[in-house]
């Protein structure tokens, strides 16, 4: 064989090494493709984590509210189911 012939078998093998290398890099479970996919994901996940933590935060300090004192109790009966005490007026303004 030729040193011509073997070059090139050696310059073929190398880029096919070098083919499977990148194909390894970019495509596999730890490849570029899955991280960036795993980094979208916290960071979908990480939105969704702060939207419930300050929800959480809403009703927890509503349950203290609640748990307080008659004041909170009878806001929420009076806003949620529309109860009034007794000799009291109660004027509805509807907006057209």
């Amino acid at each position: 064989m030729s040193k011509q012939r073997r070059f090139a078998m050696l310059i073929g093998l190398m880029l096919l090494c070098l083919l499977l290398m990148l194909k390894q890099l970019l495509l596999s479970s730890s490849g570029v493709w899955a991280i960036h996919q795993l980094k979208n994901e916290i960071a979908d996940e990480t939105q969704s984590n702060q939207q419930l933590q300050t929800r959480n935060q809403l009703l927890l300090t509503n349950v203290v509210q609640l748990k307080s004192g008659d004041q909170a109790i009878e806001s929420r009966a009076r806003e949620e189911l529309g109860l009034v005490k007794q000799n009291e007026v109660f004027y509805q303004i509807v907006n057209s």
